[in-house]
């Protein structure tokens, strides 16, 4: 795929995730407690998330009108969100009370790093293409 439709692309799906990280995530956690909310119940716990993860969505947004200008935000979105899938990986399969997560939060977070890390030019295809004038 060429670097524009990479990034026409990834554009849409940096607003679609940063929209569900600042709408959706609180609204899950609220709603679907046993797929996005761990136990016991830890308001202090949910309200940190949700804040951290709304903060993320709001720059993901803007990072939307020039990824190429935010890898490194989106990046550090791939990254984070495979290690803290993983992390919540092994919990959920150690911890019976929290396999839901299993098929909720788990998985959520890996779909967000995959189609970010796939959609993400790489720089040398960018600099290649660049260079081509085809940017």
């Amino acid at each position: 795929m060429q670097i524009e439709g990479r990034l026409s692309y990834l554009t849409i799906a940096l607003y679609a995730f940063g929209g569900i990280f600042v709408i959706g995530v609180p609204v899950l956690m609220m709603l679907w407690t046993d797929g996005f909310a761990w136990e016991p119940a830890q308001p202090e716990y949910e309200q940190m998330i949700m804040g951290v993860y709304m903060t993320l969505g709001v720059f993901l947004i803007l990072a939307a009108r020039d990824p190429l200008a935010h890898r490194s935000l989106i990046w550090f979105t791939v990254w984070s969100s495979i290690v803290h899938g993983g992390i919540m990986l092994v919990q959920a399969i150690v911890d019976d009370t929290e396999r839901m997560n299993l098929i909720g939060d788990v998985p959520a977070l890996f779909i967000v790093a995959a189609v970010l890390g796939l959609l993400m030019p790489r720089r040398q295809a960018t600099l290649a293409e660049a260079a081509a004038g085809r940017t």
